[in-house]
């Protein structure tokens, strides 16, 4: 069971030094989101029973890919991913470039968690049409893939191109979202899937079903990550019973199950608080698998 970050919502001038302590503590990969903007948003969104973001506009969304490059600049083994990047609010190059160009300056720890995004205002922000975007997302996958290896690519009307800089190894790709579609998606084109959400044990059952039958249908037998965050408790058995589900990591934050006394100490929201949770999650868990 690999163990990943949420580290979604922490202040820009924390994450140097999450990153630094989730290495030290045994985390496989540190995760954040991707917003453009703060607006008073129409679209719904989806993970909020009233439709409001979990989030006001003080809370920092900081550039994916350039924190993942500082961070990568004061660790050597922690990998990084974003939960999940909206590839297609970008065009094809920008994508390319920032996510290979992280991955070099990496040396090779990026995971490209990638998703078809809800805000229909961010999309017409960038230019970008919002109703194709599950299409235009499927089309990219590939040609991502393509631009990454450095070879010469032949791309619709375009003469034929190459980018660079490229990684030495292939970039993961990891796709986000539990609509049927979504899990489509990551069994044809992922090399694994990743949830945006907290999944009860009968809510991720539903999702692994549904997974299984699409890797079925597209004849994946080969190795297929599942990165699952749970509304379980912190225990090493019970990730145990999940690994034996087929899910091969899980995300946490331990801070969002910080003690009353830990609170009292160090104080909500504070760079102290995260380290100190975390530093005991790795004690009692991590440390246990």
């Amino acid at each position: 069971m690999k163990f990943w970050l949420g580290a979604s919502f922490a202040d820009t001038d924390q994450f140097l030094e999450l990153a630094r302590t989730a290495e030290r503590c045994g985390f496989d990969t540190l995760t954040l989101s991707d917003h453009l903007f703060y607006a008073d948003f129409a679209t719904p969104y989806p993970y909020s029973r009233s439709g409001r973001p979990r989030w006001t506009a003080e809370t920092h969304w900081p550039d994916v890919w350039v924190t993942i490059g500082a961070m990568s600049a004061v660790t050597t083994t922690l990998r990084f991913a974003p939960n999940v990047y909206i590839a297609p609010a970008r065009d094809l190059f920008t994508v390319a470039k920032q996510v290979s160009t992280a991955a070099v300056l990496s040396r090779d720890r990026v995971t490209f968690g990638v998703g078809v995004g809800w805000c229909t205002e961010e999309f017409a922000a960038t230019g970008q049409d919002f109703h194709t975007r599950g299409r235009r997302l499927n089309e990219m996958i590939p040609v991502l893939r393509d631009l990454w290896t450095g070879d010469t690519v032949t791309i619709d009307d375009l003469p034929e191109l190459s980018i660079s800089p490229t990684p030495a190894e292939p970039i993961p790709v990891m796709v986000g979202g539990d609509s049927d579609a979504a899990l489509r998606r990551a069994a044809k084109l992922g090399d694994g899937w990743i949830g945006n959400r907290i999944y009860t044990e009968e809510q991720l059952d539903t999702v692994l079903d549904s997974l299984r039958g699409w890797l079925d249908e597209y004849g994946r037998t080969g190795p297929f990550e599942i990165i699952a965050p749970l509304a379980v408790l912190p225990d090493a058995d019970t990730f145990r019973h999940f690994a034996a589900k087929g899910v091969t990591g899980t995300m946490a934050a331990p801070w969002w199950l910080a003690t009353p006394e830990e609170k009292q100490r160090y104080g909500e929201g504070t760079l102290e608080l995260k380290i100190a949770t975390m530093e005991r999650f790795a004690e009692e868990v991590i440390a246990k698998m």
